[in-house]
């Protein structure tokens, strides 16, 4: 890479306005290389095969196979290999698609960077800036580069990454712009992963990648662990703990066998068969590939996931606490209404606007950022008529909205002086324009009727400051007058109705949260179908609640107006010390604590803050509430294809335990050697990772209500159906193996109808842990992992050559024919029990 990169050369005031354009960019990507820190080197292919080997089960069949080396049966030995081969092929490809999907999930959610381009602002993925380009920042944006300023306004940066100073650090334009970049921050530039805590600006990027200040510090700034989800710790201890029965049982199976038979080589293959039968390694592999895959699922239905506990948590919330704008509504608004004195214009009457509404217009386009991102100041930008002197008009100052005062104000000089405006809430105005109650109660009167219809209002005031004076530091000491004002239409999202309905059959409580007035917020949840009970809370009221009370007003709240970040946070905190589990949607800087304070925080993708997507779980790529439904319907079902999997699991080392055992306590001939363990592997694990994980949604599955989250999945419930369903299909198999036996077999053809009906067991617990899935065809998956275990058994009875490997003989017609249906029969009465029962198979 190109050190000269490192520092750009000044730009010219042209540059700042137009960016860099695209293809000196593309050239620049090339010769510098990705936006970037440097990763950590991924496993190769020999390192993660050895990491397999090491698990109990392959250390186990390793064993065996040396013991058949001893024994002198290198063919035994051989075939074995081969087959522990293809498990360990199978399972590193389960491995390397649950990387591909968190690698797609990566890129999806890689952050994002406002630059200018060809003179248009644009969002691209921030590892495609070099050096040259020009940064937008805006609050809450994470710095994607270093940079030095060219434009700022009340600018603040968070830069404990790097200093470890709690306090914002105030920035501002330097003179210097080609001096080297000084250890460890300097007044008049931005660094890599730093926070704009207040305040815009504009910026040159001057380094990159491994070449920012955090990149020369080291990659250790940016690494995280990721800590066990409850689901994951569950699962530790329930494989520790099967695995020490494993040994245990592996031990008393020897000693039984060289008590009982002598040999203690056949007697430690026979101990370790049963170990291997006994340790459910499949568990863990199920937990990840499952949460991997169902992550990439619920990106497909714009739902990103940031943190995969997350995935187990959606199938349990209760309340779904969302925002109005840009959530429930479209966010592309459209000016719809405009009232200045005794003026009036609505859209609807489809008469132009004219004076002296065209200038209240105008004077609320002074009062918007240059080339405006907010949907409210595009529509009046797009709507106002250019003023005459727009080119020779120049920005003095900005006084930014602050949450003790809800507007913003603009000063301009122009040709004929200070001239400017501020926008905002109605009653900010109200008091910045120092209204007389009279004037101010009419006011607001009219604010109410437009908000009764649903749209979004502001107020415009005129700014009137005599030149002469200087500019003051605090808004509230300029002067204005009234100028009128402003509402916008904001329609509802396509399926809003719909969705809203579904979560309520969910048993999923939909709140909504507004800035806006009460009227306008009871409008619009009555379109969405939400339920407005005893109307809309306003905020001030939120603050004269204690806790207690407010826990009591929630109960019958269902519409929430005025609300600022922290009423969100009390909500939070209210309703999660009511029981509830709560989802909350957020996308400013202070709605943070908010995400971070709920069950499952939910960022809003497009115009979210990268400060709240990084407080947030998951990331709502489309800002739809629609989405959210659907993301919640996904983690129920993946919640679902875990149990069910997980069921499955227990269920089928049970008949597998059982007829390791049952020869030598009955004094048969053995069923099980590590060849058969293998063998059933092969089944197994496709049937957890792939035929489980790919199972649609039950018909009910957004009927019925939230799980509860402090339910164990691996609870008594679920292991006594686990066991239930695994010894029906022990007794099947004891069943054929005592017929075959006293109908005069062999030993060879006796250990062949018990793997038979050992094998139609199981895929008969598949089948019953599908549920009524089961004849879904497009699950192929199943029919794939039947057709190969029925085709594999087949030529392990017909080949001779296998037929010697797996100790078989073909064994009677009729006796062939009951071990293969008798599993499936007994399995299949439990599913039809089980269905007329109303039961969802395979669900906790």
């Amino acid at each position: 890479m190109n050190d000269d990169a490192t520092v750009a050369e000044p730009s010219s005031a042209g540059h700042a306005r137009h960016g860099l354009d695209t293809t000196e960019a593309e050239r620049r990507l090339a010769r510098d290389g990705a936006n970037e820190l440097p990763r950590g080197e991924r496993r190769g292919l020999l390192a993660r095969t050895l990491a397999v080997l090491a698990e109990p089960m392959f250390l186990l069949l390793g064993t065996a196979a040396a013991l058949y080396v001893v024994l002198g049966d290198i063919g035994e030995a051989l075939v074995l290999a081969a087959s522990v081969a293809a498990v360990i092929g199978i399972t590193l490809r389960q491995a390397d698609k649950s990387q591909k999907a968190l690698d797609a999930l990566r890129d999806l959610s890689a952050p994002q960077a406002s630059v200018l381009r060809d003179g248009a602002r644009l969002r691209i993925d921030a590892r495609r800036l070099v050096v040259g380009d020009v940064l937008a920042l805006d609050e809450g944006d994470r710095v994607p580069a270093d940079a030095r300023l060219l434009d700022a306004t009340q600018l603040g940066v968070d830069e404990s990454l790097l200093t470890g100073e709690a306090l914002p650090a105030p920035k501002h334009v330097g003179t210097t712009t080609s001096d080297a970049l000084a250890a460890p921050t300097r007044a008049d530039h931005v660094y890599w992963g730093t926070l704009v805590a207040h305040g815009h600006a504009l910026a040159e990027v001057v380094a990159t990648g491994a070449r920012t200040q955090a990149g020369r510090i080291g990659a250790s700034l940016v690494r995280t662990a990721t800590p066990r989800s409850p689901l994951q710790r569950e699962i530790d201890r329930a494989v520790i703990a099967f695995a020490a029965i494993g040994l245990a049982l592996c031990a008393l199976v020897a000693g039984l066998y060289v008590a009982l038979r002598g040999g203690w080589i056949d007697a430690l293959l026979a101990g370790i068969t049963l170990a291997i039968a006994n340790v459910p390694e499949e568990f863990p592999v199920v937990l990840t590939v499952f949460l991997a895959l169902g992550a990439w699922r619920l990106a497909r239905e714009h739902v990103l996931t940031r943190r995969m506990p997350a995935i187990e948590t959606l199938g349990a919330i209760t309340v779904l606490c969302v925002d109005k704008t840009g959530t429930l509504t479209e966010n592309r608004m459209r000016v719809a209404a405009l009232r200045c004195g005794a003026s009036a214009w609505d859209l609807a009457s489809g008469a132009p606007i004219g004076a002296p509404l065209d200038d209240l217009l105008a004077r609320a386009a002074l009062a918007c950022r240059v080339d405006p991102t907010d949907p409210m100041e595009r529509a009046i930008v797009e709507a106002a008529p250019s003023p005459a002197d727009a080119r020779e008009r120049t920005r003095v100052r900005e006084y930014p909205l602050t949450p003790a005062l809800f507007a913003r104000t603009q000063v301009w000089r122009a040709p004929g002086g200070l001239d400017g405006a501020c926008s905002g809430a109605p009653e900010a105005v109200a008091d910045l324009c120092r209204l007389a109650p009279e004037r101010r109660a009419r006011l607001l009167a009219d604010v109410a009727a437009l908000a009764r219809q649903g749209l979004r209002v502001i107020a415009v005031g005129a700014l009137e400051h005599p030149a002469s004076l200087p500019l003051p530091e605090r808004q509230d000491e300029l002067a204005f007058v009234e100028a009128g004002l402003v509402a916008f239409a904001d329609p509802l999202r396509n399926g809003v109705t719909g969705a809203v309905a579904q979560a309520r059959a969910a048993g999923v409580e939909v709140i909504m949260l507004t800035g806006d007035f009460a009227e306008t917020a009871e409008a619009i949840a009555r379109q969405a179908g939400i339920d407005v009970g005893d109307g809309a809370l306003g905020g001030a009221a939120i603050a004269a609640c204690d806790d207690t009370q407010l826990a009591d007003t929630i109960a019958r709240r269902r519409v929430f107006a005025r609300v600022t970040p922290q009423h969100k946070l009390r909500l939070v905190e209210a309703l999660r010390a009511r029981g509830e589990v709560v989802a909350m949607t957020g996308d400013g800087v202070n709605d943070a604590p908010a995400l971070k304070a709920a069950d499952v925080g939910i960022a809003m993708g497009k115009r979210g803050t990268d400060v709240a997507r990084e407080a947030a779980a998951l990331v709502l790529l489309d800002d739809d509430f629609v989405s959210i439904v659907r993301g919640i319907r996904r983690g129920r079902t993946i919640h679902d294809n875990i149990v069910r999997a997980m069921r499955y699991i227990l269920a089928v080392h049970v008949p597998i335990m059982g007829m390791a055992l049952l020869p030598l306590l009955g004094g048969g001939p053995l069923v099980l050697w590590p060849i058969h363990i293998v063998f059933l592997e092969l089944v197994i694990d496709p049937a957890c990772a792939l035929v489980f994980e790919r199972e649609a949604a039950a018909d009910d599955v957004m009927q019925r209500p939230p799980r509860d989250p402090r339910r164990a999945v691996l609870g008594l419930r679920l292991l006594a159906g686990s066991i239930g369903d695994g010894v029906l299909a022990f007794a099947a198999c004891a069943i054929a193996y005592a017929i075959a036996r006293a109908s005069g077999c062999t030993d060879a053809g006796i250990a062949a109808a018990a793997f038979v009906a050992l094998v139609a067991g199981n895929v008969g617990l598949i089948a019953l842990n599908r549920g009524n899935g089961l004849w879904r065809a497009r699950n192929r998956t199943f029919w794939i992992v039947v057709a190969g275990a029925g085709s594999a058994l087949a030529s392990s009875l017909a080949l001779p050559p296998l037929a010697r490997f797996f100790r078989f003989e073909v064994p009677p017609p009729g006796i062939l024919a009951l071990a293969a249906v008798l599993p499936l029969a007994l399995l299949a009465c439990a599913l039809a029990v089980r269905t007329r029962a109303g039961g969802r198979t395979g669900t906790a």
